[in-house]
C-alpha cells in the first residue's frame, strides 16, 4: 500500500501575460504545510475511488492516464485541499492519484512527467513544483509558439515551464483566511484569460522587476518587511490587478484588512483565500481571530495559521 499527503500552494503572481519577447505565463508562489491531500493506495481491479469524493473524477482520469493496461487501483481519500479556493488543489489531487500508480506499478516517471500526463502545469508550475519540491518558487511559463493562447492551466496542453528558482522559505507564519465561498474556474476562468490578455507590457516589466529583485532576494536574506512589501505591490499590476476586479467586495476587504495588519497579503490565485505574512505567533493569532469575525459577518469561511513547507509530498510505503 501507497500512503500520500500532499502540500497545497498560494500562487502569488503571473509574470509575463504579455508574450512580446515570445514567453508566457511565469509565475511566484509558495508551498504551504497545510491544508493538505492524504490518500492511501493499494493494487485492485479497475479504478476504485474511496472515501471523500470531491476530486473523485479528476483522481479517476489521473490514474487512467497512468496504468498499465490490465491494471487497477483503489484509492482511498482521507482528507481534501478545499476546491477552487486559490490553494492548486486540482493539480496535488491530480498528482496524487497519478503518483500513487507511479510507486504501486513501479513506473519510474518524474513528478514532471506525471503532471504532463495528467494535463497540469500548462500555465503556472508553481503546483507541480510544490508537490516535487515544496519550497518558494519561481518558474518560467512556456514559449508562446509551443501554447499557441492566453489560457489557464487546465485548459492548457504544455508541460510546466522550467523552474527558475527554488529556496527554502523562512519560518515565517502565514495567516490564511479561507471564505465560504468558490473563486472562478472551468469556462468562466478561460474566459478572463482570453478578455484581459495580452496585458500591457510595461506591466509585465513591473511584475518582473519585483519578483526578481525584491521578492527573490528577500527570501534568501529572510527580510520579511521586504517580502511583505513586493507581494503588496504585485497585487496592484499586471494579472492580479485584472482579478482584482472580479473579486466580491468582501474579499478585497478582508485583504485590504489584513495588509493593514502584516507584513504583506494578497489573493491566491483567482481566490477567494486571502493570505498575509507575519513574524509574531501572538499578532498572527490576534489576527487571525479578527479576520474570523470578519468572514462570520460576511460570506463565512474559516481561518488557519501555517508555514510553508520546505520539501514536497510525503509518499511512503506502508
Amino acid at each position: 500500500m501507497i500512503k500520500i499527503t500532499t502540500p497545497s500552494r498560494l500562487h502569488i503572481t503571473l509574470i509575463d501575460m504579455n508574450g512580446e519577447i515570445g514567453r508566457v505565463d511565469g509565475g511566484a508562489g509558495l508551498t504551504l504545510s497545510t491544508p493538505n491531500i492524504k490518500v492511501t493506495a493499494a493494487e485492485a481491479d479497475g479504478i476504485q475511488i474511496e472515501g471523500l469524493q470531491g476530486f473523485a473524477d479528476r483522481m479517476r482520469k489521473a490514474a487512467e492516464a497512468l496504468l498499465p493496461e490490465g491494471k487497477g487501483v483503489r484509492i482511498n481519500v482521507e482528507e481534501l485541499i478545499p476546491p477552487h479556493v486559490g490553494f492548486g488543489s486540482g493539480t496535488q489531487a491530480a498528482l496524487a492519484a497519478a503518483a500513487a500508480v507511479n510507486e504501486l506499478y513501479g513506473l519510474g516517471k518524474s513528478v514532471r512527467e506525471l503532471a504532463f500526463a495528467v494535463k497540469r502545469g500548462g500555465t503556472s508550475g508553481i503546483g507541480v513544483t510544490a508537490f516535487e519540491k515544496g519550497g518558494f518558487i519561481v518558474d518560467g511559463g512556456h514559449r508562446f509558439k509551443d501554447k499557441g493562447a492566453f489560457m489557464p492551466s487546465a485548459a492548457s496542453r504544455v508541460p510546466p515551464g522550467p523552474v527558475l528558482f527554488r529556496e527554502d522559505f523562512p519560518d515565517w507564519d502565514v495567516v490564511i483566511a479561507v471564505p465560504d465561498d468558490t473563486g472562478m474556474h472551468d469556462q468562466e476562468e478561460i474566459n478572463v484569460f482570453q478578455k484581459f490578455c495580452p496585458l500591457p507590457i510595461e506591466e509585465v516589466r513591473e511584475v518582473a522587476h519585483m519578483v526578481l529583485m525584491k521578492m527573490m532576494p528577500a527570501v534568501i536574506e529572510g527580510d520579511i518587511e521586504s517580502f511583505g512589501a513586493a507581494v503588496n505591490h504585485v497585487q496592484t499590476v499586471g494579472f492580479n490587478k485584472m482579478e482584482s476586479l472580479i473579486w466580491p467586495e468582501f474579499v478585497k476587504n478582508i485583504a485590504s484588512f489584513m495588509r493593514s495588519r502584516s507584513y504583506g497579503a494578497g489573493v491566491s490565485s483567482f481566490g477567494p483565500v486571502v493570505y498575509a505574512f507575519v513574524d509574531n505567533r501572538e499578532e498572527g493569532r490576534q489576527l487571525q481571530a479578527e479576520v474570523q469575525k470578519m468572514l462570520d459577518e460576511s460570506a463565512g469561511g474559516i481561518t488557519m495559521m501555517t508555514r510553508a513547507k520546505n520539501s514536497g509530498a510525503e509518499i511512503f510505503k506502508v
